[in-house]
């Protein structure tokens, strides 16, 4: 490709509005174009680019025993009824009617349709198991796009659903679309972090994410750098070590004027923060819970949404707490009645904590679980945070910021059951099928694979999955002896299979093409010029490397190719 047959210019100026390295860059350099929020075109650089990553999916898929189709993204909303997820996705679902009026969906996902078509065709257990993919457009009425296209409203993504008789059948599948996903990740030259996760809407079992390490990630990783134990914020657990024993001592009102947060109360008693209990109020699909947990540690909302099994989950308002007879600031578990009561695990790890009484500016010590007060649950519902201990372990856990490039899942058969999915097992009994979810954002991986990989000038592409491997600079092309040399060594590269973008362009200065070449962030810069053809040479740089090297022109071709690690 030529650089005045583009159809994209470079801008000199970084676009106003970009949040992050990689919308800034993908915008400047022109390989995305913004048609409204969070839905973009593809342009011809970074569409060669997403070809790249879906090819080398392909491959890996085709090799794990996947089998591609494509289904529409345009669904009945029966279908979605039929599964419960309408309102489950609720807002973030796009809707329209046909002109039959017919409800429809622009779909996110895509269990209910590859669930009947594997209904229609899987009768026994000797079609079992099966492993289908496509690589298709998504739609999620995302209610803040940002980051260009690390969250939009429209995206491609790859996604699989496997099909299995049994559990072991499962984990087979399962393992063989980890394994599949970390060669996928390996082939991008992306170091990713695979870490349990929570399931989210689509549901299901045990999950794992794949996080690509940066700093603008909206995803924070738990890991322990001992015993690699890695799992998202919202799954990780961690341990707190038990406060010292002590005998339980009477309960006592303390005079606490003005103290309304743990914070205060902590430093007025001369406590640690881990010797006093917190009292939180939510409210889940409108119910209030009053929530315990130790001073010093937070509430994980996801672990509390999956056990309440609520679809709105929120912090409850103070009317919302006033009306329910609570005290906002001086609350505790003791005495209270007639509403859903959840503790953390942390309240056993030590005694004679100090609580609230349930009365304004007045606190209690000497509180104690169970001698004091009783709970309706008693589960983890503890943020993992870092500096605590591995559960594992022992050891201190640290935290990572990443972006979410790839989802696992194992449904079980809640899809199966749902919509009538089943089998004859060989005792010819019919049963559902267990189901597994394999997910890859393809633009996000792009996007993702940008913002770990710039500098100060520009995108650092990784080499497999850069839209050009060579990015060929002449100079001074007026010349007819240098425009000839550099004409020659561009069909050399392409006639090799060598992807070459060739800045042919004779109206710009070297500094312009130079800037250009370190923006787009091609492997591996050539330039050609008249003092170099003087000397036989022609220059070549690494976009990693800190200078130029002076190469023989008989050599360049055998150069690259070495670099670019081509037979």
């Amino acid at each position: 490709m030529k650089f005045t047959h583009l159809v994209t210019k470079t801008l000199r100026q970084d676009p106003p509005d970009a949040e992050t390295a990689s919308h800034r860059l993908m915008l400047k350099a022109g390989l995305i174009h913004q048609v409204a929020a969070g839905v973009y075109a593809y342009l011809p650089l970074a569409w060669r680019s997403l070809r790249k990553i879906e090819n080398i999916i392909r491959q890996e898929m085709d090799a794990a025993g996947s089998q591609e189709l494509l289904m529409p993204t345009l669904q009945p909303a029966e279908l979605w009824d039929q599964s419960g997820r309408r309102s489950a996705f609720g807002d973030n679902l796009f809707q329209l009617k046909d002109r039959r009026g017919r409800s429809m969906v622009l779909a996110p996902t895509h269990e209910e349709v590859i669930t009947n078509i594997v209904k229609a065709n899987v009768q026994s257990y000797r079609d079992l198991p099966v492993i289908l993919y496509q690589i298709q457009t998504k739609f999620r009425d995302e209610p803040r796009p940002r980051a260009g296209l690390i969250r939009v409203r429209e995206f491609a993504m790859k996604d699989a659903y496997s099909f299995n008789g049994d559990e072991d059948s499962l984990e087979q599948s399962y393992q063989a679309m980890a394994q599949a996903y970390r060669n996928i990740y390996q082939r991008c030259d992306l170091p990713v972090l695979m870490a349990e996760a929570d399931s989210g809407a689509i549901g299901g079992k045990d999950s794992h994410e794949f996080i690509l390490p940066t700093a603008v990630g909206e995803d924070t990783v738990i890991t322990c750098q001992f015993c690699g134990y890695t799992a998202n914020a919202e799954k990780a657990t961690a341990a707190f070590p038990d406060l010292p024993d002590e005998p339980e001592l009477p309960l006592e009102e303390v005079s606490t004027p003005g103290v309304k947060t743990i914070a205060a109360l902590a430093e007025l008693l001369k406590i640690p923060e881990s010797k006093t209990l917190k009292a939180v109020f939510y409210t889940a699909d409108r119910e209030l819970v009053f929530i315990t947990i130790r001073g010093d540690l937070e509430v994980n909302e996801v672990k509390l949404t999956n056990l309440l099994h609520a679809h709105d989950l929120r912090l409850a308002t103070d009317e919302e707490v006033k009306a329910a007879g609570l005290v906002a600031g001086s609350a505790s578990p003791i005495g209270i009645e007639g509403i859903r009561r959840v503790a953390d695990p942390s309240i056993t790890k030590g005694n004679n904590f100090a609580v609230g009484a349930n009365q304004p500016e007045i606190h209690l010590k000497n509180a104690n679980y169970p001698r004091d007060f009783q709970v309706d649950d008693l589960i983890d519902i503890a943020l993992a945070q870092p500096g605590q201990m591995c559960v594992h372990c022992g050891q201190t856990l640290e935290a990572t910021r990443g972006v979410e490039v790839g989802h696992i899942f194992k449904l079980g058969t809640f899809y199966s059951e749902t919509l009538g999915a089943l089998y004859l097992d060989q005792d010819g009994q019919q049963q559902p099928i267990i189901m597994g979810c394999y997910g890859i954002g393809v633009g996000r991986l792009l996007a993702a694979a940008i913002e770990q990989n710039h500098d100060e000038k520009g995108m650092i592409f990784p080499g497999p999955v850069a839209p050009y491997q060579v990015h060929l600079v002449g100079l001074n092309l007026n010349d007819e002896t240098v425009s000839a040399s550099a004409d020659q060594l561009y069909r050399e590269l392409w006639d090799l299979g060598i992807e070459t973008l060739y800045d042919d362009r004779v109206d710009q200065a070297p500094g312009v093409k130079f800037n250009d070449a370190d923006l787009l962030g091609l492997p591996l810069r050539l330039v050609v010029s008249p003092r170099n053809l003087n000397s036989g040479m022609v220059e070549l740089k690494g976009r990693r490397d800190g200078e130029a090297e002076q190469i023989a022109r008989g050599n360049i071709i055998e150069e690259v190719k070495q670099r670019l690690a081509i037979q």
